[in-house]
């Protein structure tokens, strides 16, 4: 292991996967409030909502006048998911949205089926598809997602070598087309991973694509989501999905209880990273009242920690503190 990185981006997910997994939905104009104020963080990019079947998900129902109606702050970008071609056209009619070329492999069968009804192998041609569409359009092929490649509550343990097989896989069709690689995120999306576990498939990774970006989405289900981006750190990870308030999680994960912890949270993977002297670019005091606004419109406690102790900055100057 190395040392830190100097720098670290969080791109945030609260806003879209946090909302979504609540059974309620709740006013847009809450909604549209969170989203400015963790812009105002300086975070670089913010994943405001999904464009999928209003009747499967309601919480997202109005994505379209969401981004119509976002006041855009200079240096961050306004993204969206989609899963299909009608939400992928959706979301590039949207005048605020900052398109970014993504694709989403899956390395069980299980859940590739439950969560995007179809096999393995029939997701990756769908992929290419995708890959082949944005080099078309002129879309930049920025990120590369590998669901579950720590383990699935569906499918079982995940050996590494699913995961770099994927890996392979899209090299050579990036090869082929003549167009860079994307970031290689790895999702531990039902939070099977461990810090030893976090430095095994990332160092495979690298050992096979050693000049590609890699990222983490990291679930904090089992209360080990700060030790994994530790152990990301010291292998000179860069770059991590998160959400404010640690909202989020995957609804189709199966998990025994309903109430599993979501995302690593990101003002207190922020904090860990500062006080480290890991730079993010961030204001913490502003995320901080970002995800006690969040709790607000939520209406019930959340699992960050930072925003019901503080940061640290009023105990190290605490005269400024009270001015």
């Amino acid at each position: 292991m190395g040392s830190l990185p100097r720098r670290v981006e969080f791109h945030e997910e609260g806003p879209r996967e946090g909302f979504q997994m609540e059974p309620s939905t709740y006013p847009l104009d809450e909604r549209l409030a969170l989203i400015d104020a963790l812009a105002a963080s300086g975070l670089r990019q913010v994943q405001c909502a999904s464009f999928v079947s209003p009747r499967a998900v309601p919480q997202m129902a109005d994505s379209a006048e969401l981004f119509a109606r976002l006041r855009k702050r200079p240096g961050t970008r306004y993204t969206g998911l989609w899963l299909n071609e009608s939400g992928f056209e959706r979301a590039r009619a949207c005048d605020n949205i900052d398109i970014d070329g993504k694709v989403v492999f899956y390395v069980t069968e299980p859940f590739s089926q439950r969560n995007n009804n179809c096999s393995v192998a029939e997701n990756r041609e769908r992929q290419l598809k995708w890959i082949d569409r944005y080099i078309a359009l002129g879309i930049p092929f920025e990120q590369a997602y590998v669901v579950t490649a720590f383990g699935c509550n569906l499918g079982g343990p995940v050996p590494v070598s699913a995961v770099t097989d994927v890996v392979r896989w899209l090299v050579d069709a990036c090869t082929d087309r003549g167009v860079p690689f994307p970031a290689f995120y790895l999702a531990d999306t039902m939070g099977w991973a461990n810090p030893e576990e976090i430095k095994r498939r990332i160092g495979a990774v690298r050992e096979l694509v050693p000049q590609a970006r890699i990222g983490l989405h990291l679930h904090d289900t089992r209360g080990v989501g700060g030790a994994n981006v530790y152990a990301a750190l010291k292998m000179g990870v860069d770059l991590f999905d998160s959400s404010v308030a640690g909202l989020g999680g995957c609804p189709f994960a199966g998990h025994k209880h309903g109430d599993a912890a979501g995302n690593i949270c990101t003002e207190d993977m922020a904090f860990m990273c500062e006080e480290m002297g890991v730079e993010t670019g961030l204001d913490l005091e502003q995320l901080v009242e970002a995800a006690r606004l969040a709790e607000r419109i939520i209406g019930r406690p959340l699992n960050g920690r930072l925003m019901r102790s503080g940061t640290l900055a009023s105990m190290r100057h605490p005269r400024e503190a009270i001015r």
